[in-house]
């Protein structure tokens, strides 16, 4: 009896023991996740939280910590991204809105200095101002129409738009300018109406934007090209040209807010950086989607993709 007695206190000292070495190798870890966090949180690094433990809740509890980080750090990442873009954008504003007020300011006072001038010069200068005034006037409705956009207050109708009207219709509009500038223009439309659920003026404005900027950045390949493609559900738009084209390492950022490339703050590339944003915002809008692919001088081209206008038979429109 006394032996058996002896053996289960034994065996009660022996589970005490193991737990109070349980707790304490729990506490000194926790200690060591504590000092670890407050570190990783305090320095605002991208570290994650490392131990080597046997511990099923410790690891639990590590894992929804690391979760939690992974969020937090990608959260800092967006917000550090968006914050370097406004800087950019606020810069890139400052000097798009000031390059032709300076004008501005500098034809206005050659008026004010020469009151003898000649009227024809006279109109001359004023005509020049009108101009700029109304580029300052473009540049801020972009700022107002990306603004309304990313905040949703723009409301764009869709209803059914036949493409192939509206790709004629955009290429016409350029074909002073294209057969101006000796382009060889390539254009692949299907005779056979084509349906999208669209907003016309939306489309009509995605269109310009992206053959005005193939005219613009890729006119020394001479070469601009417009296809229509269509299967069950999509219709694919491409706009291409074979100039100087992007290099990967702009590609992915060509549609970011008031981004440009470098050349495109020289005379011969002026852009606000606002077109292609514009365009990937009013695509979305549409439900579709926009990629570009390139390879310098051989083809630089912008994919459009819609949803098609699907007619089922004793069904009519889906």
């Amino acid at each position: 009896m006394n032996i058996a007695l002896l053996l289960i206190v034994g065996i009660l000292l022996i589970i005490i023991y193991l737990q109070n070495k349980r707790n304490q190798t729990r506490s000194r870890h926790l200690q060591q996740l504590h000092e670890k966090l407050g570190k990783i949180v305090t320095e605002n690094t991208m570290e994650k939280l490392l131990l080597m433990t046997g511990d099923k809740e410790l690891i639990t509890i590590l894992n929804e910590i690391n979760r939690l980080l992974n969020r937090n750090q990608k959260m800092m990442a967006d917000y550090n991204k968006m914050e370097d873009s406004i800087k950019k954008m606020l810069s890139n504003i400052s000097h798009d809105l000031k390059t032709p007020l300076t004008v501005i300011l500098g034809y206005i006072e050659i008026i004010n200095l020469e009151p003898d001038m000649k009227r024809e010069e006279r109109m001359l200068l004023l005509s020049k101002v009108n101009n700029k005034t109304n580029e300052v006037l473009e540049l801020i409705n972009k700022f107002f129409d990306l603004a309304k956009l990313e905040s949703g207050d723009k409301d764009i109708p869709l209803s059914r738009v036949q493409i192939n009207e509206v790709c004629r219709k955009n290429m016409l509009e350029f074909y002073d300018i294209l057969n101006g500038k000796g382009f060889e223009v390539n254009i692949d439309i299907p005779e056979e109406p084509i349906y999208a659920w669209a907003n016309e003026e939306a489309l009509d404005r995605i269109l310009t934007n992206l053959l005005s900027n193939a005219i613009q950045h890729g006119g020394d390949g001479k070469v601009l090209g417009l296809s229509v493609k269509s299967d069950h559900k999509k219709i694919y738009i491409d706009v291409y040209d074979r100039g100087k084209g992007i290099s990967e390492l702009h590609k992915n950022r060509v549609f970011e807010r008031i981004y440009t490339l470098e050349d495109s703050r020289n005379k011969s590339y002026q852009g606000s950086g606002l077109g292609l944003t514009i365009t990937k915002r009013l695509v979305e809008k549409l439900g579709g989607t926009i990629s570009i692919d390139s390879k310098p001088h051989v083809k630089t081209v912008f994919s459009l993709t819609l949803k098609k206008v699907i007619y089922k038979k004793d069904h009519g429109i889906s």
